[in-house]
């Protein structure tokens, strides 16, 4: 019942920027924590930043300085701001949620589909 839509795909050059976003919809009862996540060809899934429903924010030391997350709380959308990329941040880039839905009290991680980030000159 919960559905994450990413939007930001997209090629940008070295030194460059880009925004991703994650609204999440459906029948929502609580959203615990909003993450992002990416994914290089032939690399293991990476954890990048997080956010809470309180606000408490954590960045993996890869993109720490660099990256951006923050959240809408009106909207159900988290962002990603991504700032001085380089092809090594070439990755597909995939939200998540710990919620709730309105039948269950119960938590459950629910995923984007993921959007594809390149970084090439």
């Amino acid at each position: 019942q919960v559905q994450l839509v990413e939007s930001g795909v997209g090629l940008v050059q070295p030194g460059g920027s880009l925004r991703l976003s994650c609204a999440a919809s459906g029948s929502i009862r609580t959203i615990h924590t909003m993450n992002w996540y990416r994914q290089a060809p032939g690399k293991q899934r990476e954890l990048i930043a997080g956010i809470t429903s309180s606000g408490a924010i954590n960045y993996a030391d890869s993109v720490k300085g660099r990256f951006t997350i923050s959240r809408d709380n009106t909207k159900n959308t988290v962002y990603l701001q991504m700032n001085s990329l380089q092809p090594e941040d070439t990755a597909v880039y995939t939200c998540n949620v710990l919620a709730s839905g309105t039948s269950s009290s119960s938590l459950r991680l629910y995923w984007g589909q993921g959007t594809q980030v390149t970084v090439s000159s």
